[in-house]
């Protein structure tokens, strides 16, 4: 399994908007400085993230954009999973129910479940406020 630019960029953008909350919304042009990505591109992963529900848009000059819920509600597996769809190391283990013709004989499969189960139980515990938390116990240096 391989994390797309998308996908890590999702998750830094997410990052930057609950690290950075004042309070007030914050402006796709300050994270894409901030984080030194492309405008555009941030523009399109935003528009991902708000049709989901986990950001929401203020129009205006004062505009831009903050999270919806608590930071603490949002799991990396959540942001990951709608940038991404699927985590699952092998197509046979993306639906949840494995249709495979091969699954009773196939002995790797239970080595894909490990290593699905292993990643799914990191992802899904590791939490937006978790990354806040590590990004302030960082020194003043560090880039999200």
């Amino acid at each position: 399994m391989k994390i797309s630019t998308k996908g890590r960029y999702a998750l830094r953008l997410m990052l930057d908007l609950a690290v950075y909350d004042t309070g007030e919304p914050v402006r796709i042009r300050d994270i894409a400085a901030r984080q030194e990505i492309s405008e555009k591109y941030l523009e399109q992963i935003i528009s991902v993230l708000n049709k989901a529900g986990y950001v929401k848009s203020v129009r205006g000059p004062q505009g831009g954009y903050h999270l919806v819920k608590d930071p603490a509600q949002y799991t990396v597996g959540m942001i990951l999973r709608l940038t991404e769809g699927s985590l699952a190391p092998v197509a046979c283990l993306e639906d949840e129910v494995n249709v495979c013709a091969r699954q009773e004989g196939c002995v790797t499969l239970r080595l894909w479940q490990m290593l699905n189960q292993a990643v799914s139980d990191v992802v899904d515990h590791v939490t937006l406020a978790d990354l806040v938390e590590w990004h302030e116990q960082k020194s003043g240096n560090y880039v999200i």
